[in-house]
């Protein structure tokens, strides 16, 4: 089940308004008729109760009308016309326009996905919204990906209602499911990001994704364990994050080197200052020294290769380079006149 991003507001809330309407209706149909039940006549005689106040509003609002109970004065009439037969249409108008929104909200919903599918392309899917799933969301947005073409997979409810709270399309379902990752449309996806809870489901997804798209879309993966990098990587994914060790190398370096560790934080976190980032290298910086440059250039990517500035070939940029510097990430100080 695809699940759209959420609307300010939801059919609950529309609907709960409706039915708060019809009863301020009825309740303000049986105070009038409630203080002048002296002007009413009963088939039985015997005078109006306010139950029986209760009954003529609701047969009358519902345009049953039994008569049993009738306006006797051309006062009560005279009420009758202004006011009470102004409230039935009113009554009426609220019971079908309920019914139209209902059914105007599943035509929009079939639009809107069919206007989804059509243009969901060249996309990232993202297997599991957990902390790791959230974290890389964010990093793809800092990196300037729309929020219209990040595709959450997640079977858990909450995660979903926090997905789609946060303007995300998600899917409901396991992501080890064929039928659940071509609801995603895996195909023409860009790449598949697996941030699941186990190695074991990481397996099994990108085995999956594999086999739905021979290896065609790219495949990342977080790994809880050093040891099962290698089977991730037999199984389909282009690169493997492994989360423990990394955790477990900041900790060693937070006891040796302390200061490495305020650096690393400032390079992953947004706003503080430095981050990583990665551009084409222009025309007067080819046949340059790298480290010439006037962006801190840190290591260049050719041909799909990290090549470090360490190594002969990295000591000159040529034509197709992509740059990978450190850029100022701190937010602009707005300047008094």
């Amino acid at each position: 089940m695809i699940h759209f991003p959420a609307q300010r507001r939801g059919p609950l809330s529309a609907l709960s308004l409706r039915l708060a309407a019809a009863l301020g209706l009825v309740f303000a149909v049986v105070a009038v008729v409630y203080l002048e039940r002296d002007q009413y006549r009963d088939i039985n005689g015997d005078g109006l109760t306010l139950l029986d106040c209760f009954y003529y509003a609701v047969v009358s609002l519902s345009t049953t009308g039994y008569g049993d109970i009738v306006p006797a004065t051309q006062g009560a009439r005279l009420v009758n016309v202004l006011f009470i037969t102004p409230a039935r249409v009113l009554f009426l108008i609220i019971l079908v326009g309920t019914t139209l929104e209902v059914l105007t909200e599943q035509y929009r919903t079939g639009r809107r996905l069919h206007r989804w599918e059509r243009k969901l392309k060249d996309h990232v899917i993202i297997c599991g919204y957990g902390t790791k799933g959230r974290s890389a969301i964010s990093a793809l947005q800092e990196n300037g990906l729309d929020k219209s073409r990040i595709v959450v997979v997640e079977r858990n409810a909450s995660a979903l209602r926090q997905a789609t709270s946060n303007g995300l399309v998600a899917i409901e379902g396991s992501a080890t499911r064929s039928s659940v990752l071509n609801q995603a449309h895996v195909r023409t996806a860009k790449a598949v990001i697996i941030a699941t809870d186990s190695d074991d489901a990481s397996v099994l997804v990108a085995l999956t994704v594999r086999q739905l798209t021979a290896g065609q879309v790219r495949i990342i993966a977080a790994a809880r364990e050093a040891e099962n990098a290698p089977l991730l990587k037999q199984s389909g994914a282009h690169h493997v994050i492994v989360s423990s060790a990394t955790a477990g190398r900041l900790l060693g370096l937070s006891t040796s080197a302390p200061p490495l560790i305020d650096v690393v934080e400032d390079l992953l976190t947004p706003g503080q200052g430095m981050a990583l980032a990665m551009r084409s290298a222009e025309r007067h910086e080819v046949g340059r020294n790298p480290r010439e440059l006037d962006s801190l250039v840190i290591a260049l990517v050719r041909r799909g290769k990290v090549v470090t500035l360490a190594d002969q070939a990295g000591a000159v940029v040529e034509t197709g380079d992509m740059l990978v510097h450190v850029r100022d990430d701190r937010p602009t100080a707005n300047t008094l006149p």
